[in-house]
């Protein structure tokens, strides 16, 4: 009988701990990612250029490129920049938009990425995927995973919390994302990968059932990881399913409707979740993850990020245009906005206020 496996994409390297940027050149050598510590680096103007001088001195080989965002040019003026140069792999030091400028420059120019976060705002940082803003408004490009992900905590605990509290949003939404991909598998005979289903529910579950808190080290180590392995689920599917559904259908609803006024990225996608959960009719798990949310300091309810009721129900209305050919809990119930209207009161109501 033959045996069958598969290759699972994913970094060789994951160090979370406090202290791990300290020893970041140990690991590349360590790790043959760079013994010979000829790295390309892309930082920020702001946390990126404070943490150059902490660890310059040793990555005395090192070239730093500073990114000036999280656009298409920025990366496309990356990639070009380093062709100049002999790199053993490039290194993404920063937040989402520098990691993902690094994602695509490593990508064109052929380099392993080595992503180094100094925050935790969201499930990219692992992922198969560049998110960046272009000419049309924003894509998302697909890349290879990194080769490496470092994150220290110190370093986490010193970025601003509210990036933090964006993390736990977007780690918690894949609960309710894991159960719109069940439902198309149902409704629609969509294929589901159960392994990259399994990863994404279970890191969201880690998130939330830890009892810390953002300032603790075993929650952070928790939500880090769970991050993580979102990002190799989505790998392991060859798509954002598993941690994407009516949640971040939602969540793209507010950029695409209210551009000058929707909140992070995080906070979208957990209020969406909560709702989308109270919708499928999980009612407990509805109010327990609002009450997780609630504790973490992210929002449950419109209102607690500056929008009406009445403009909520138009962001769910509009949400299942943000993805077509996606199906979740909002295409499956179809509903109209007086519909809407009603679910949203029973779901303020169920959560309290």
């Amino acid at each position: 009988m033959p045996v069958l496996t598969r290759l699972i994409p994913s970094p060789i390297v994951v160090d979370i701990r406090p202290g791990a940027l300290d020893d970041l050149a140990t690991v590349l050598a360590d790790q043959r990612i760079s013994s010979s510590g000829k790295l390309a680096v892309a930082i920020s103007g702001g946390s990126g250029a404070r943490l150059r001088e902490r660890i310059s001195p040793a990555l005395p080989d090192a070239d730093w490129f500073e990114v000036g965002g999280g656009t298409l040019d920025n990366a496309i003026k990356l990639a070009e920049a380093m062709k100049r140069g002999h790199y053993d792999a490039v290194v993404g030091l920063g937040g989402g938009k520098i990691i993902d400028c690094a994602k695509f420059a490593a990508a064109r120019v052929g380099l392993p990425l080595v992503a180094v976060a100094t925050n935790l705002s969201h499930d990219g940082l692992c992922s198969p995927v560049a998110t960046l803003d272009n000419d049309a408004g924003r894509g998302s490009y697909g890349v290879p995973n990194p080769i490496a992900v470092v994150i220290d905590l110190d370093v986490i605990r010193a970025a601003p919390v509210r990036f933090v509290r964006s993390g736990i949003g977007d780690a918690l939404s894949n609960i309710s994302a894991v159960a719109d991909w069940e439902l198309a598998n149902r409704e629609k005979g969509e294929s589901i990968d159960g392994l990259a289903a399994a990863m994404a529910r279970q890191a969201g579950e880690a998130v939330l059932r830890h009892p810390g808190g953002v300032g603790d080290d075993s929650f952070l180590q928790v939500l880090a990881e769970g991050l993580v392995l979102t990002g190799i689920s989505m790998s392991v599917a060859g798509d954002s399913r598993p941690a994407s559904g009516a949640c971040h259908e939602i969540n793209h609803a507010f950029d695409l409707l209210f551009p000058k006024r929707a909140a992070s990225h995080g906070e979208q996608c957990g209020m969406g979740a909560a709702f989308a959960m109270h919708l499928r009719g999980a009612r407990e798990e509805s109010a327990y993850m609002a009450a997780v949310l609630r504790r973490h300091g992210l929002p449950v309810l419109p209102e607690d990020i500056g929008f009406t009721p009445e403009e909520f129900v138009q962001v769910v209305e509009f949400a299942p245009r943000t993805r077509p050919g996606r199906y979740t809990i909002l295409e499956h119930l179809d509903l109209s906005t007086d519909q809407i209207r009603d679910a949203y009161a029973d779901y303020a109501k169920a959560i309290g206020s």
